[in-house]
């Protein structure tokens, strides 16, 4: 059970104390007037990683020696309960739970503790906020998180968006065009995040269906929901009303691939902006550069996150890849070794099964290019 108690946290890495300069002593000269005033000019600092700590009061459990933002201890009794709706650079909007809209800034202890995340907050993250005007106010703590989507990115956890219950992955059949070793990595994303994943093909006025049926078929036959839409001719889009209507749901895929076109045609209203695909890359312009949280008249919530082109997998091992391809499992007790990494082994069974169509050629090859750590092609 959790309970209050001093810890010592460690800071992020650029909250080290300054380099001392390299040739200080070599342009040292015990005849330089100049040298009197070296010692005057030093700063006494804590030595080594000492400096880099701090001694907090968390809420942590006895096993615990890092706290996440959700366990620093706070005063709740002078502050607002909220979700964060959407986050510019330093300053979060937070819709509290009264109705006020908040523009909050974010604790200087919850920015500085050494967490793998790139940013301490992420749209939809329930959050407690201590008002200091009619519209300002300070994040205090973060809500422990369910239902995540997260990237690596830069060596750091990116969360594009906090407890949402279902995923939509857009793609298109056309300008971008589609791009399956992108939605297979969300797929894993949202296995591990607890989320359920639903695959959005869209642009279906733009494509021969018929040229496309194994796509849906291959997604279909692993367990997930395969929904085709067109804004222009309206497939698909009474199924995605229904899917949006309740519960929070995260939009995401490539840019240009009409997630915030999707949303307008559901829900006119909001007149979020769109792009067109550029004529000389054939990829899509960014139109939505920040997520946001969004409050549709069905009753339902759905987060628009900006589109992405790079997809890199965070907190997932090679090994462990197997386990996230479900047409792999039967074949898995058939290989040889037991540590097989179904790449360049011989009596591998996932390969014979790749021979034979048994799994499909382009999930293999994603398999391939996460195992090795390759980035997805931009062509």
């Amino acid at each position: 059970m959790a309970k209050k108690r001093k810890i010592r946290v460690e800071f992020r890495k650029n909250r080290a104390k300054r380099t001392r300069a390299n040739d200080l002593t070599r342009r040292f000269s015990p005849d330089d007037p100049a040298s009197d005033q070296i010692s005057g000019t030093e700063r006494v600092r804590a030595k080594g990683d000492l400096s880099r700590h701090r001694t907090i009061i968390a809420e942590t459990d006895p096993d615990s020696q890092q706290p996440a933002p959700s366990l620093v201890a706070v005063d709740l009794s002078e502050c607002l309960p909220g979700r964060v709706v959407r986050v510019h650079g330093l300053e979060s909007i937070v819709q509290a739970d009264d109705g006020r809209t908040l523009r909050c800034g974010v604790r200087r202890l919850l920015k500085t503790l050494a967490i793998d995340e790139r940013h301490v907050i992420t749209v939809g993250d329930r959050v407690w906020v201590r008002p200091s005007g009619d519209d300002q106010g300070l994040i205090e703590k973060v809500e422990p998180r369910s239902g995540t989507i997260s990237r690596g990115y830069r060596g750091t956890r990116h969360t594009l968006v906090a407890n949402v219950d279902q995923i939509l992955i857009v793609s298109a059949f056309e300008e971008p065009g589609l791009k399956l070793p992108l939605i297979d990595r969300y797929l894993i994303s949202a296995e591990t995040g607890g989320v359920r994943p639903i695959i959005v093909l869209n642009k279906a006025d733009l494509a021969p269906l018929a040229q496309y049926q194994w796509v849906v078929g291959l997604y279909s036959q692993l367990g997930y929901e395969v929904l085709v839409t067109s804004v222009r001719t309206g497939l698909g889009l009474d199924r995605l009303r229904e899917l949006l209507a309740s519960g929070c749901t995260g939009l995401s895929g490539q840019s240009g691939v009409g997630k915030s076109s999707l949303l307008n045609a559901i829900q006119p209203g909001l007149k979020l902006r769109v792009g067109e695909v550029s004529d000389w890359t054939r990829k899509g312009r960014h139109t939505t550069t920040t997520a946001e949280l969004i409050r549709l008249d069905s009753g339902g919530y759905v987060v628009d996150t900006p589109g992405l082109r790079q997809f890199e997998l965070w907190g997932i091992e090679p090994r462990e890849l197997e386990g996230y391809f479900p047409e792999f499992r039967p074949y898995l007790p058939g290989c040889r070794f037991p540590d097989c990494s179904h790449t360049h082994e011989h009596d591998c069974a996932v390969k014979a099964a790749v021979r034979h169509d048994q799994i499909h050629l382009s999930r293999y090859e994603s398999y391939l290019k996460l195992y090795y750590q390759q980035p997805i092609d931009e062509d």
